[in-house]
């Protein structure tokens, strides 16, 4: 009954949001046939700007780097213009596969190559340059430092290049020792664009991120895709050239076919009825998912104040009788030597558990906060298991259980965190000592196992009942046959298992039938990797 008004404010807030999306649907119902005609007169032009964009931006890309080749490529400092440019090429002019500086006579006085050396690529375009761009480049025309492009296809192949006259100032005060370029004369410097590059890395970054791949693509003079698919034609498709540097090809964008345009206006009213409708159920269904958030947090938040009880016993209980039996040894009230080590033992064991439930909880709140980092490092699975196990050979020899342990021949090496993974053993037999009490045995397996490392830690108790096998790993969950008894537990061991596992790249789960004991089992990957930003 306290809920009930809870409930029916929900079912208000609800009923409001759904009448005022249906107010909103009468008035959108009223303009859409008349959007519908505007729409497609703007289709054309959002088009041809949209290639427009498009062109511009390779435009802009490869000025850019352009702009980088001028500053680099000085003339009066041509000795060492190969290493000053491949500093940082890679990062700044990714496409340029080359730059010439040239005199008056088209003599390469410079050749700076992304391939370190003269090949005979680079070869065969030196003396086409030479032979037949420098011809086509109108260089007379040009003023001083002016950029301009040359595209064209020579012997089948398309080239681009930029390129700019410099002049170098007449002076006699700075004349470069052991010669160098003549001031006051005229040279040329040109940046060879490698655009196999540019169709294979820049136009699939620029053209992929605003529009789908079936929407764009560029065809040369003629006519044939150099990328991206082929698109319908269609009254709506636009071709713009590229304004200055691949000039002698075409940017294509094409929205849709016509026919699918005119089946969108046709059923256009319909869409918006249903697009209304599933509105309203997605508002519904957020509603509900956020109802259903906040009972989820209601049973988290009861959990987490169950764990807090459970922690604040388990802490109270070992103090208390570390408390009392050392009272009773200080005060010598001790009736003879094996009461005395009996109260020795109680003590030392009652500060193992308050030790283990301390370390639990700390590297647990720092799974939480999200901040716990493990030291991977190439390890041995089975060191890490024979000292989980010695831990607590102790204590498992005091109440009586034999503690085995079996690590296979051979167990490669695997990327690891000791610690962690110690930790996660020990808690495994930590479970198996409190809910299996029963059992007179204990196991510890590790070995080899399609491609992993397979840790197995066995009891004899009264197994895991099937709805708790998956739950049992969550945190602050305890199984059912620990709810009812006198079972100590905080319900974060297991998820620390778990999380430990995980973090190596692998998992954690049990294997058991009721009366029969359990196993858990902790794989872990030979090659082994924690998870990214954790090693």
């Amino acid at each position: 009954m306290p809920r009930r008004p809870e409930r029916l404010a929900s079912f208000v807030l609800l009923t409001a949001v759904v009448v005022s999306v249906g107010v909103l649907a009468y008035f959108t119902f009223r303009t859409t046939l008349q959007v519908e005609r505007l729409r497609q007169q703007s289709v054309l032009e959002a088009t041809l700007g949209l290639a427009s964009e498009k062109a511009d931006r390779l435009d802009k890309r490869i000025i850019e780097q352009d702009s980088v080749v001028f500053a680099v490529a000085d003339p009066q400092r041509l000795s060492d213009l190969t290493p000053r440019w491949l500093q940082t090429a890679q990062r700044e002019t990714p496409t340029v596969r080359g730059i010439l500086v040239l005199d008056e006579a088209h003599t390469v006085l410079a050749f700076a190559s992304r391939a370190g050396g003269v090949f005979a690529e680079e070869e065969a375009f030196r003396r086409l340059l030479i032979e037949h761009m420098c011809g086509d480049m109108e260089l007379s025309k040009q003023a001083p430092d002016e950029l301009r492009h040359l595209h064209h296809a020579y012997r089948g192949q398309s080239y681009l290049v930029s390129y700019w006259q410099r002049i170098v100032p007449p002076s006699s005060d700075d004349a470069p020792p052991g010669g160098g370029p003549a001031r006051g004369r005229r040279y040329l410097v040109v940046a060879w664009h490698d655009i196999g590059r540019i169709v294979k890395d820049t136009m699939p970054a620029l053209f992929s991120e605003a529009a789908t791949p079936s929407r764009v693509n560029v065809v040369d003079e003629d006519g044939r895709i150099i990328f991206g698919p082929t698109l319908r034609s269609s009254e709506f498709t636009v071709a713009v050239r590229f304004p200055t540097t691949l000039y002698g090809w075409r940017v294509q964008v094409s929205p849709s076919a016509s026919d699918e345009l005119i089946a969108r206006v046709q059923n256009r009213a319909m869409l918006e009825h249903v697009m209304v409708g599933l509105s309203c159920v997605v508002i519904v269904l957020g509603v509900a998912t956020i109802l259903l958030a906040a009972e989820r947090e209601r049973r988290m938040s009861a959990l987490k104040s169950d764990f807090v009880a459970n922690v604040s016993h388990e802490l109270k209980t070992p103090l208390a009788l570390v408390r009392m039996f050392g009272e009773m040894l200080q005060s010598g009230r001790v009736a003879s030597e094996e009461k005395r080590q009996q109260y020795l033992d109680i003590i030392v064991g009652e500060s193992e558990r308050l030790s283990a439930l301390i370390e639990n909880v700390l590297d647990f709140a720092r799974v939480e906060r999200g901040r716990e980092a493990y030291d991977f490092a190439e390890g041995d699975v089975g060191d890490a298991v024979t000292k989980a196990v010695n831990v607590y050979r102790y204590r498992a020899e005091r109440e009586g259980v034999e503690l085995s342990i079996d690590v296979g021949d051979g167990l490669p090496k695997a990327r690891i965190d000791a610690r962690a993974l110690e930790l996660a053993v020990i808690n495994l037999i930590d479970n198996a000592l409190k809910y299996a009490p029963g059992s007179k045995v204990v196991a510890v397996r590790a070995e080899r196992e399609n491609g992993a490392i397979v840790v197995r830690v066995t009891d004899r108790g009264p197994g895991v009942p099937p709805e708790d096998q998956a739950r049992i790993f969550e945190r602050f969950v305890r199984g059912s046959t620990a709810r009812g008894r006198p079972i100590r537990g905080s319900g974060i061991g297991l998820s620390l298992v778990k999380h430990i596992a995980e973090s190596h790249g692998g998992r954690a789960w049990v294997t058991s039938q009721v009366g029969q004991g359990a196993t858990f089992v902790v794989s872990i990957p030979i090659g082994g990797a924690g998870r990214a930003g954790e090693s």
